[in-house]
């Protein structure tokens, strides 16, 4: 089955996150100048304004920051209510976006805030491979 879904563009900026992806590997940006990870790929360090960033392999772990159940979509997430949509405190400091997966969203109570998580990367197509997270079993 073709991914439906939106694809997010690929540019000169972000591409050491998309061919990390392509490999399963989580690359995120870093001022080395403050030394602070940030989430969305930018060319200045929101924190201190530094344009000398570098990209490192994250850990692909992170934790629960907060989630919501999505009971209404579009462009193909429509196939997929109800899902869960989360934000993800990463181990190497700020937050990421993203879809919840292996979990019940008919049965919210059992996800819990501060609950340990671990990337996987999931194939829209040859060239873009997108990350997607998952409760760390017990």
């Amino acid at each position: 089955m073709d991914y439906n879904k939106p694809i997010p563009p690929q540019g000169q900026y972000t591409k050491p996150f998309w061919d990390g992806a392509k490999e399963g590997k989580l690359m995120l940006p870093r001022c080395m100048n403050c030394n602070r990870v940030h989430w969305y790929p930018r060319l200045i360090c929101p924190s201190c304004h530094s344009m000398d960033i570098e990209w490192i392999e994250a850990s692909g772990e992170g934790t629960i920051y907060t989630y919501a159940v999505q009971h209404r979509a579009f462009g193909g997430w429509g196939e997929e209510v109800p899902y869960v949509t989360a934000y993800i405190d990463l181990k190497e400091g700020d937050r990421m976006m993203t879809v919840l997966r292996g979990v019940d969203p008919g049965k919210p109570e059992d996800i819990r805030i501060g609950a340990e998580v671990r990337v996987e990367f999931e194939a829209a197509n040859e060239e873009t491979h997108l990350p997607f997270w998952r409760l760390v079993e017990d």
